[in-house]
C-alpha cells in the first residue's frame, strides 16, 4: 500500500517539476537566459530531491510500523523445514 501512495505523491510532484524543467530549458537554450533558466532548472531537480529525501509528518506512521515489525521479526533464526 505505501507503494503505491508514494508512486502518487511522486506524480504529483511531477506535475509541478516538469512544466518548471521545460521552462528552465526554454530560457536556457531559446531565449538564452542562463540565470532563470538554470534556476528552474535546480527548482525541478529540488523538488523531486525534497520529495525524495524529505520526511514529512505524514510519513512517520509508516516509518514506525515499519520499525516495528522489523524489531519483532528475527531473520537470523534458521528454518526446521530445510533438510
Amino acid at each position: 500500500m505505501a507503494g503505491l501512495i508514494e508512486t502518487i505523491k511522486f506524480a504529483g510532484v511531477l506535475i509541478f517539476a516538469i512544466p518548471a524543467a521545460l521552462a528552465g530549458l526554454e530560457f536556457l537554450l531559446v531565449r538564452g537566459q542562463t540565470l532563470v533558466g538554470v534556476g528552474l532548472l535546480g527548482l525541478a531537480v529540488g523538488l523531486l530531491v525534497l520529495q525524495r529525501y524529505l520526511t514529512t509528518p505524514g510519513d512517520l506512521p509508516g516509518i514506525a510500523a515499519k520499525r516495528a515489525v522489523g524489531s519483532m521479526t528475527d531473520d537470523e533464526t534458521p528454518d526446521d523445514d530445510r533438510p
